[in-house]
């Protein structure tokens, strides 16, 4: 927190924006007349030419990190020249007016119909779905439909819809708190462990209960990248079934794995092969490769989305069924994605997610090799993996030191503490996305070695104070 001239508080961010509510302008390319100078939080007095404005906007947005570097988010950050041409092309498509852009409206049907045949739904034309803003909303959406079908279940049976709860991991993603808490569903976490580092199953009958409205299982946990066992769980639900009379359905958040398992590991029973999964949720815009600001959710059938929970729009002309958080949103990303579909297909899919998942598995290898690590996973579930410092190493240095020493060489690499239970242990993780080639990661190796070995090499210990984690989902 830092304080501008005028003494108002402002978060930095690490922002490149000084202390004072002015910016100067570039003589360079300042025109005859314009003001030299203009507020940063007010609306300026007067226009700007188009080419000022636009070059103040390009200079500060260069100031942001290089996303190639960033191995912290999970978010793609590149696309080819043909998909910046449809992006551009087609960036004022308003996604919820499907009668002025029908033809946009049939695309993200195909997209989302594909995307029911890749998870394997029983029948495709009787699967239902829809583009969200993000794997978030997608989550949201999800929770909501197996709330509203608990609640439609107990009134039929004369019981009380007062209580509903959600079981989850404790190392779920933030989302899920969210989705439970704007919706006043209780969060049940089971607790990850040394020995149960996934929910797996284990002990799930203390959670559940005939108030519980679904377990979700993770494709892909945020922490570390590993997968839950969808199968696992939906045996140990079926036990419970068979125990108690409980029907409980599974929401998949397939955030990143979706668009990974179905091409890495096709033969994983985690989709609607598996009978009690009733929807799947997945992000487009990280290994669906689309750039921010798309993902999808799917329903195994229509029969699993509550009628009443759709809504049928008739004020932007014709009648629009519509289920979505949002409104008006952006239907570029409908099309990038049918873009990528028809350009990359099933093989192409394949050779992006396996290029990342031999870098990732190349990292994790070299990493584990160096006697100050211990790894907690190795990236061959998605290309992402996550590591501790090895007990006893040290006591002059903690993961919080290395990212630091990273960042000077500009790779973003997130230390943070695992979840309740673990909470005292930190790690770091690596996200490896498209872009991050293996010359890269070769580059990576060394500079990992040079800063480990010079962190080993100091002789009083590190300070502590004012470290946080970087954590970003």
């Amino acid at each position: 927190m830092t304080t501008s001239a005028s003494g108002t508080p402002r978060e930095t961010h690490h922002a490149h924006t000084g202390i004072s509510d002015q910016d100067q302008l570039n003589p360079v390319f300042a025109r005859a007349g314009e003001a030299t100078d203009f507020p940063l939080n007010n609306f300026p007095p007067s226009e700007s030419l188009p080419e000022t404005a636009y070059q103040i906007v390009h200079d500060e947005a260069m100031l942001d990190g290089n996303s190639r570097l960033n191995l912290a988010t999970f978010v793609g950050t590149w696309m080819d020249e043909q998909a910046d041409r449809i992006y551009a092309e087609s960036a004022d498509k308003n996604m919820i007016d499907k009668d002025e852009y029908p033809q946009t409206a049939a695309i993200e049907k195909r997209c989302w119909t594909m995307l029911a045949g890749l998870w394997n739904a029983p029948d495709q034309d009787k699967a239902i779905g829809t583009s969200t803003i993000g794997s978030s909303e997608a989550c949201m959406l999800g929770g909501l439909a197996l709330k509203r079908r608990w609640q439609h279940a107990r009134r039929a049976a004369g019981a009380s819809t007062d209580k509903p709860n959600l079981v989850l991991s404790s190392a779920v993603q933030v989302c899920w708190e969210k989705f439970c808490n704007y919706w006043d569903v209780e969060p049940r976490f089971v607790p990850i462990s040394d020995e149960h580092r996934v929910l797996d199953g284990f002990e799930l009958e203390k959670y559940v209960d005939e108030n519980t409205i679904g377990v979700v299982a993770i494709m892909g946990v945020t922490y570390t990248g590993m997968y839950e066992p969808v199968a696992a769980i939906a045996e140990a639900l079926d036990r419970i079934q068979e125990q108690t009379g409980l029907d409980i359905p599974i929401h998949v958040d397939g955030a990143s794995g979706g668009m990974i398992a179905p091409f890495l590991q096709p033969d994983l029973a985690w989709d609607f092969r598996v009978e009690r999964v009733a929807s799947i949720s997945t992000s487009a815009h990280k290994y669906g490769l689309v750039y921010p600001g798309l993902g999808w959710v799917i329903w195994r059938s229509v029969d699993d989305l509550p009628k009443d929970l759709v809504f049928d729009v008739t004020y932007l002309g014709g009648h629009m069924p519509t289920f979505a958080l949002n409104f008006s949103r952006p239907g570029a990303q409908v099309l990038l994605q049918y873009y990528l579909f028809l350009r990359l297909g099933w093989d192409g899919y394949y050779r992006v997610q396996k290029t990342c998942q031999d870098v990732a598995v190349y990292l994790s290898g070299e990493i584990a090799a160096m006697d100050a690590f211990t790894l907690w996973n190795d990236g061959t579930d998605i290309p992402v993996f996550a590591w501790q410092i090895t007990p006893g190493h040290t006591d002059k240095w903690n993961l919080y030191h290395l990212s630091e020493r990273l960042r000077l060489k500009g790779w973003l690499i997130p230390a943070y503490p695992m979840p309740d239970d673990l909470s005292d242990l930190v790690v770091q993780r690596i996200v490896v996305r498209n872009g991050l080639s293996r010359n890269l990661a070769e580059s990576l190796v060394i500079d990992i070695r040079e800063a480990t070995d010079y962190l080993d090499a100091l002789e009083a210990p590190m300070p502590t104070e004012g470290q946080v984690s970087s954590f970003t989902h």
